[in-house]
């Protein structure tokens, strides 16, 4: 029976026709020692140092005379969940939960439309006054409203494609090159393995590309309902 070259990303570890591949998502909070949450450890020093940062640029993107207290922690928090299980995925043998849309649309879907309720509940004049942008021809005010309109929709469609197509082709790519590994030339499987280590260090460096993107492109997303 054939299959589709997504398939090897498709859940398929089940028991009682439960599956279990979204358990991957929580595996990580076993590994994490107890040290990491008692004693002030460097791994603790860094991920503090990390957070510190991630606060400071999310409290400029959103502005300081709108920030609320605390809010820049909610996308920090959509930046580690996303950061987790995209390393996880990283790991042999581990579903990938990021690289569906059933995960990276559920994150996305809901805060866009919270922004969108409070922003036109609270805010309705600032949001029909962002559907044309400033300077525009009034023969092309109808086009722009249609336009903005459209891409205000669509935002979080991109926001979830994006982050689960980015995961999913590193991962393709590597396993379609480890499968010829049984049928390739003893010669070539140097050139493999060093090809297979470049691309990890590939999808190491996009596991952290995208869950940053993904924040910032939220905290954008935030700034505008105000």
């Amino acid at each position: 029976m054939m299959t589709n070259l997504f398939s090897v990303f498709d859940p398929s570890s089940n028991i009682m026709n439960l599956s279990i591949n979204w358990l991957s998502s929580f595996i990580g909070f076993m590994l994490i020692p107890a040290s990491m949450w008692m004693i002030p450890s460097r791994m603790t020093m860094m991920w503090n140092l990390i957070i510190n940062k991630l606060h400071e640029e999310f409290k400029l993107l959103i502005g300081k005379k709108k920030i609320n207290k605390g809010s820049t922690f909610m996308f920090i928090s959509i930046f580690s969940i996303i950061l987790f299980n995209n390393f996880m995925g990283l790991f042999p043998y581990i579903f990938t939960s990021t690289s569906h849309m059933v995960m990276t649309l559920s994150l996305a879907l809901p805060m866009w439309l919270s922004f969108m309720i409070f922003g036109w509940l609270n805010n309705t004049k600032h949001m029909f006054a962002h559907l044309v942008p400033q300077g525009t021809p009034a023969a092309l005010m109808p086009f722009m409203v249609c336009i903005e309109t459209i891409s205000n929709i669509i935002r979080p469609g991109t926001l979830a494609i994006r982050l689960a197509a980015n995961m999913i082709a590193g991962h393709l790519l590597m396993t379609l090159l480890g499968n010829t590994g049984s049928t390739i030339m003893l010669t070539l499987l140097p050139l493999l393995i060093f090809t297979q280590i470049m691309l990890l260090t590939l999808e190491t460096a996009v596991a952290i590309i995208q869950s940053y993107v993904f924040a910032v492109l939220s905290t954008l997303y935030s700034s505008e309902i105000n």
